[in-house]
């Protein structure tokens, strides 16, 4: 992965919605509904400062693009967040599943935060799509084993997202963006490029990454014009046209019934 630092320049092209003003972790914990927020004993200050405002402008950007309330990204207050803190060697940041915690490295996590959204909501989503989900699964691995509870109109969404990442058009298949996974983890000799989670959170946050209207590199980065695109790693672009369409409805018919709840 690109080891990126705190300090430099990620590039964004969106709203502003801080106006100038500083913010904090507490800020954040209240914005976007997190259950806790952790920041490492070597963050310092400054660099507490720097990541509240970059993860902040990050959070709200993805808010706007999945047409989300705030508070959803902390997926009814199960989500924690780490900054700095619970990390692992040498990863720009991960998810753990046992501890519901998506963690950002002090200096590597810039770029990473959507693929990692992902992965929380993969797993928190499991046990409302499936009937059996156990504690640590994720619904885009149960998917390819198991029925999905499709009563729920929102669930028939989901549905249709897994399946057009992970499945030939008629269903029979595993997808031209998995059989490239396939190869691709053949050719490392590792299972990793092709295991559902990964798939369904690459095709995100390469969905992110295209979004025409905002852009910030502290959410995504190396998904355009990557090491990792140019070897099939990430849908092509006629496969992102349906990915997209069908992230788009999911979560703008789940961001409609969150804003009606709320209100």
């Amino acid at each position: 992965m690109k080891m990126t630092r705190l300090h430099r320049h990620f590039k964004r092209n969106g709203p502003d919605y801080r106006f100038g003003d500083q913010v904090c972790f507490d800020e954040l914990k209240t914005t976007f509904g997190f259950k806790t927020i952790i920041v490492g004993n070597w963050v310092t200050k400054q660099e507490q400062l720097v990541a509240a405002n970059l993860i902040y402008d990050s959070l709200a950007d993805l808010t706007q693009i999945l047409s989300l309330p705030p508070k959803a990204i902390g997926l009814r207050g199960t989500l924690n967040l780490a900054f700095g803190s619970g990390g692992q060697k040498g990863v720009q940041a991960h998810y753990a599943p046992a501890k519901r915690t998506l963690a950002l490295a002090k200096n590597a996590g810039g770029g990473a935060l959507a693929h990692e959204w992902w992965h929380a909501f993969d797993h928190y989503i499991s046990k409302h799509l499936f009937n059996h989900s156990k504690a640590n699964d994720f619904a885009s691995s149960l998917w390819l084993t198991s029925t999905p509870d499709v009563s729920h109109p929102l669930n028939q969404l989901l549905n249709e997202i897994y399946k057009v990442i992970l499945l030939t058009q008629d269903g029979t298949k595993p997808s031209p963006f998995f059989q490239r996974a396939i190869s691709l983890d053949k050719q490392a000799q590792r299972l990793y490029y092709s295991l559902p989670q990964e798939l369904t959170a690459r095709a995100f946050e390469c969905y992110i990454a295209h979004h025409h209207h905002i852009q910030n590199e502290f959410l995504v980065s190396d998904v355009i014009q990557s090491d990792l695109e140019s070897i099939g790693g990430f849908p092509l672009t006629e496969e992102m046209i349906k990915i997209a369409h069908n992230i788009d409805y999911y979560f703008q018919n789940l961001g409609s019934a969150l804003h009606s709840q709320s209100g």
